[in-house]
Order: structure tokens, then C-alpha cells, then sequence
């Protein structure tokens, strides 16, 4: 019931952000989201035995948003002059046995959660950004529902037992089933708001371009879930907090768009070569 609950509140509100706020408005609402993902995360690092610069790793995050939003043609010089700031910080403050696990840690996070993030309001200021942003969410949100019913339900065979014991092959399955008919909603929706020329909905190209495209999102979301499921297992954590009832913390809950969204963007830059 906590976990139904706490959708109900955030989903409208992401709906409202994606159809109606500036440009501006999502990416800061994006980095507060990954500002309170890397605070949950470097609580997984220390308890890692690693210990990186709290305060030094979430404002590296804050400049990369920033410099997304003012300079994107400048974004891949901020992620390499803000990687470099970390590792002099790290060598000049902490102790020369922690060098390597701190700069490491504070690197891996500005990459891991502030760089992979970016592409969440990248892909929603594209020419059909509220579509792909909408297609992204949908796409991994209805692949991860299905796939917990029907593992719970049908699971039968560990998917992963080493990284994450409770997923299995039948939950991934239906968890691209999920996604493809999501998507096939998504069209048919967006043909009948057209058909009374509402364009808020707008997919353009074969139905079988935007299939394929779930099912390498859904893919890479699974994948997400399960590096995210890796790092915590690694330093013996159950969840990466508590901040989200019923569904654990910031970094539980988004750990697939970390790589679905970086994908979907990438898809989105090769298919405009």
C-alpha cells in the first residue's frame, strides 16, 4: 500500500513536469533528484569502506546540471575538468591509503548519477522531447510492474541469483512484454489524440522502430536495476535509503532510467547521423 501510495503522489507530478514545465524547471527538478541519489549513494560507498567528499561530490553534480542547462555544448569539458577537480581534491584531503577508493568513488558518482541524468532533460528539450521523455517513463515503468507480478507469480527460474536473488527470466520476459504493449497504448493514444488534432503525443516513423526501441530501453533498464542491485550487494546494503515508503530510497527507484535514459539519448543522437 506504501509503495501504491507514494506512485499516486509522484507520477502526476512527473506528468505535470513533463507536459508543462520549462525547460529550466526539469532540469532542476532532475538534479535535486540526482542530488539526493548521490547522497544515498555515497552512504553505500562508505559503507563500502570507501569515503568520498560528501559536499565536493554533490556540487560537482550541481555545476554538471548547470552547465547542461546554459552550455550543452559544453557539458563533455565540465564532466572532464569536474572528474579532474575530484581527484585533486581527494588526493590533498584524504588519507593516502583512501586516495584510490575516494577519487574513484567521487569519479564513478558524478558519472554513474549526475552524467547519466542529464540526458532525462536532454531528450525533453529535443523537437519531440515530451514524447520521448513519456515513452521513456512509461516504458520502464510498465516493464518493472509487470515484471514484479509475474516473477512473484511465475518466477521460477533466478535471472541473476548472484547480483539480485529475487528476479527471474519468466519476470524479465514479461517485463519486455510490458513494455512493448506500453507502447503500442502509447501509439494508439497519440493516433486518437491527433485524430482530434491534440499533437501533445507524436511518434513518428514504423511501429516496429519504436518496438525495437522498447525493448532495448527495457533492456538496459533491467540492466540498471541490476548494477545498482550490484553496487548495494557489494557493500553489504539492503536498500540505498528510506526516503521513498514502500519503495526504499531515490536510488532504488531510479536505478534503471540510470542507463534506459542515457540509451534512449544515445538511440536518439546515432539515429540523427
Amino acid at each position: 500500500m506504501k509503495r501504491i501510495l507514494t506512485a499516486l503522489v509522484l507520477i502526476p507530478l512527473v506528468i505535470l513536469l513533463v507536459f508543462f514545465g520549462p525547460d529550466w524547471a526539469v532540469t532542476l527538478a532532475v538534479g535535486a533528484v540526482a542530488l539526493l541519489a548521490a547522497w544515498e549513494y555515497i552512504g553505500i560507498a562508505k559503507a563500502a569502506d570507501a569515503n568520498p567528499p560528501r559536499v565536493a561530490v554533490l556540487v560537482a553534480i550541481a555545476l554538471l546540471f548547470a552547465v547542461s542547462q546554459l552550455w550543452p555544448d559544453k557539458l563533455s569539458t565540465a564532466l572532464g575538468a569536474l572528474s579532474l577537480a575530484l581527484l585533486l581534491y581527494c588526493t590533498f584531503s584524504s588519507p593516502i591509503a583512501k586516495v584510490l577508493h575516494d577519487s574513484a568513488s567521487s569519479i564513478f558518482c558524478l558519472i554513474y548519477i549526475g552524467f547519466t541524468l542529464i540526458s532525462l532533460p536532454a531528450l525533453r528539450s529535443a523537437e519531440d522531447g515530451k514524447t520521448l521523455v513519456t515513452f521513456l517513463l512509461c516504458v520502464v515503468w510498465a516493464g518493472d510492474i509487470v515484471a514484479l507480478y509475474v516473477g512473484r507469480n511465475l518466477g521460477r527460474h533466478k535471472l541473476a541469483p548472484r547480483l539480485s536473488p529475487n528476479k527471474t527470466w519468466e519476470g524479465a520476459v514479461g517485463s519486455v512484454v510490458g513494455s512493448l504493449l506500453v507502447t503500442v497504448g502509447l501509439i494508439v493514444l497519440a493516433e486518437q489524440l491527433a485524430k482530434r488534432e491534440i499533437m501533445t503525443l507524436a511518434f513518428a516513423g514504423p511501429v516496429w522502430h519504436w518496438l525495437l526501441l522498447a525493448v532495448v530501453v527495457n533492456v538496459a533498464a533491467q540492466v540498471g536495476d541490476l548494477a545498482e542491485s550490484a553496487l548495494k550487494r557489494s557493500a553489504g546494503v539492503k536498500d540505498s535509503g528510506t526516503l521513498l515508503p514502500g519503495h526504499g530510497g531515490v536510488l532504488d527507484r531510479i536505478d534503471a532510467l540510470l542507463l534506459a535514459a542515457p540509451v534512449l539519448w544515445y538511440a536518439q543522437v546515432i539515429q540523427h547521423f
